[in-house]
């Protein structure tokens, strides 16, 4: 069984959550397979949501899109999914990476990114899921430390690593289940399709199939001009937070991305937004009406294998829950 061949949505606790756990509800009624909760320190708990969405959900896959292992402990974060995953009987998912540097900064933890805390994080939550003691000298210290409990789906828990460097990729597709990449645009999922490739000649035949999901920021409203003013606050974390090649392939001035990413990390979100381009919105989002996300979904469908709608949904939340699952369904 693939596990991320899907459509999922991204729901962020930056709104009240009893908000969010409706969106949630209504994800699931929309048809999408899984929704995932960020996490951003500036935010609201996204633990919290998950588990409220794991009472009021039936089939929708639940996890973190995506947690990193420098503000929580490895174990203590492969305990929080293991919970889930015994909450809602069996749906969680670890949705794990390096974290995004415009916040990380803010907690002094933005030098510890990487693809190796990474790796042993869920290498060793995967050892914890499956009822194993677990010692560990590297990124992180642990001593004989195991969950007392076993989660429903104990080692089988699904594993999606978030990242977009070429190592990140590579890493995702010879180890985890599943990569969420954090892009929009064919160009981008075309390179991540080729990083991909190199890493599953190196995967184990034991670890099963895996995934490609396009993480993509997406804005849909019956106006256009709408949909794209409502694209600038995601945009703009993309942006101030994007590699150098990813900046060249999409034309865009490094400076200014630099300069965005600088007002986000100070807290000075209105002026990060408004030195958001018209080149970036298109490089970084999927943006505009049904019509115009299916046309770009569609293009990103040639190369992935699921689909995560992403912030900012669009200038009506719940609109927009409605109108992506209408502008994508039956791509993914």
């Amino acid at each position: 069984m693939r596990t991320t061949d899907m459509l999922g949505i991204e729901l962020t606790p930056e709104h009240d959550p009893h908000r969010v756990v409706d969106l949630g509800v209504r994800a699931e009624a929309a048809g999408y397979d899984a929704v995932y909760s960020t996490c951003h320190y500036n935010n609201r708990d996204p633990w919290a949501v998950l588990s409220q969405l794991a009472t009021v959900t039936e089939s929708v896959r639940l996890g973190p899109g995506v947690a990193n292992p420098y503000e929580t402990h490895p174990v203590t974060l492969a305990s929080r999914v293991a919970t889930l995953d015994e909450l809602s009987e069996g749906r969680a998912v670890l949705g794990i990476g390096p974290g995004d540097p415009s916040t990380l900064r803010n907690l002094g933890l933005a030098d510890q990114r990487g693809l190796r805390p990474v790796l042993e994080a869920f290498k060793t939550a995967r050892k914890l899921w499956a009822g194993e003691r677990v010692d560990h000298d590297g990124s992180f210290d642990a001593s004989g430390a195991g969950l007392n409990y076993e989660p429903p789906q104990g080692a089988s828990i699904p594993v999606h690593v978030g990242g977009e460097g070429p190592h990140m990729c590579r890493m995702a597709a010879k180890h985890a289940d599943g990569l969420l990449f954090n892009g929009s645009h064919p160009k981008d999922l075309a390179w991540a399709r080729d990083q991909v490739d190199d890493g599953v000649d190196d995967r184990p035949d034991r670890r099963g199939d895996f995934d490609l999901v396009a993480y993509a920021a997406v804005s849909v409203a019956e106006d256009e001009t709408a949909a794209r003013e409502a694209a600038r606050p995601p945009v703009a974390f993309i942006a101030g937070g994007a590699a150098p090649p990813v900046l060249d392939r999409h034309g865009i001035d490094a400076d200014v991305a630099d300069a965005i990413g600088e007002r986000v990390s100070a807290g000075e979100f209105s002026a990060a937004f408004d030195l958001v381009t018209p080149a970036m919105i298109d490089a970084f989002c999927m943006a505009g009406t049904t019509e115009t996300v299916r046309e770009r979904a569609a293009a990103v469908a040639e190369h992935a294998d699921g689909l995560v709608v992403g912030s900012p949904l669009g200038p009506d939340l719940e609109a927009g829950v409605d109108l992506a699952a209408e502008a994508v369904r039956g791509l993914f």
